[in-house]
């Protein structure tokens, strides 16, 4: 339900109706700085999520010149570090890392907290991983991969940073992207094997019909055809903390055949079985 709700939602064109002097790319390099930050204070996935939200949110309805955009970032790290972390990183900390004074990034600070009315918390991607219901009714689907339950979440937490990099994922609900990155996930570790189950569907509410244009911009995202240039993400996944998941083969295109919907492809199945099954008789 609140992900939903307008005063949670960034608006999807706000850098052509909102911004002046912005643009994605420009956007793009300030959340791969931010996953910079991110890793170097060793701050939780949810954290640096729940701040570009902050940013998207803000920018939404405030027009902000480009000179401030990298201390718009470190002070939406700021409040999402006090909103999600056990021991927040400090204001005077992030100052060390950037051009600013103490006094800026909290004017900015408290800029931030009033133009969202104080509405810090709103689900994310990683709410939707993490915390939801997706990875507790993974916990037996990934038993038929050949592969580590880590080895899955990572690859799962790397689609989700991915996201981040680009304007058009605004478009999708956080549990729409959550449910597209599981399906990617899965599409990567076994290509010949349709990633979108009958029990997936019914237990996380989404069709493979449903993911078709987001798991299409994540994969090209992971192909590295969007946000090319971008590299931190990329970089961070590749090491071996990771399990090396940026460097997973993928094929080169998504098989069509993948986001039929799933109850007719599983009424086909079974009509085929039913068929063999007459034969033998």
């Amino acid at each position: 339900m609140m992900e939903i709700e307008d005063k949670r939602k960034p608006a999807i064109d706000y850098i052509e109706k909102v911004q002046r002097c912005m643009t994605t790319n420009m956007r793009g390099k300030l959340v791969d700085w931010l996953v910079q930050v991110a890793d170097t204070y060793k701050l939780l996935p949810e954290t640096l999520h729940l701040a570009v939200s902050y940013i998207d949110r803000f920018l939404s309805i405030q027009s902000l010149n480009k000179s401030k955009l990298q201390l718009l970032g470190i002070s939406a790290m700021l409040i999402a570090s006090k909103y999600e972390e056990v021991n927040p990183t400090r204001a005077v900390e992030f100052c060390q890392i950037t051009t600013y004074e103490l006094h800026e990034v909290l004017e900015m600070e408290a800029r931030i907290l009033k133009s969202l009315n104080y509405e810090m918390g709103n689900p994310n991607v990683i709410t939707f991983l993490r915390h939801g219901f997706f990875f507790s009714y993974l916990k037996f689907e990934y038993l038929n991969f050949a592969t580590s339950h880590s080895q899955f979440k990572y690859l799962c937490n790397y689609l989700a940073d991915l996201s981040l990099l680009d304007y058009e994922c605004l478009q999708f609900k956080p549990s729409t992207l959550a449910a597209s990155v599981i399906f990617l996930a899965k599409f990567i570790i076994r290509p010949r094997v349709n990633p979108w189950t009958l029990s997936l569907h019914e237990s996380l509410g989404y069709g493979s019909d449903d993911l078709e244009d987001c798991a299409t911009i994540l994969h090209e995202l992971y192909l590295s055809r969007r946000a090319a240039s971008l590299k931190t993400v990329r970089n961070k996944y590749k090491l071996r903390k990771f399990k090396c998941v940026a460097n997973l083969p993928s094929p080169p295109e998504l098989q069509e055949s993948y986001f039929e919907d799933v109850h007719a492809s599983y009424k086909c199945n079974t009509d085929v079985n039913i068929a063999t099954d007459d034969e033998w008789d």
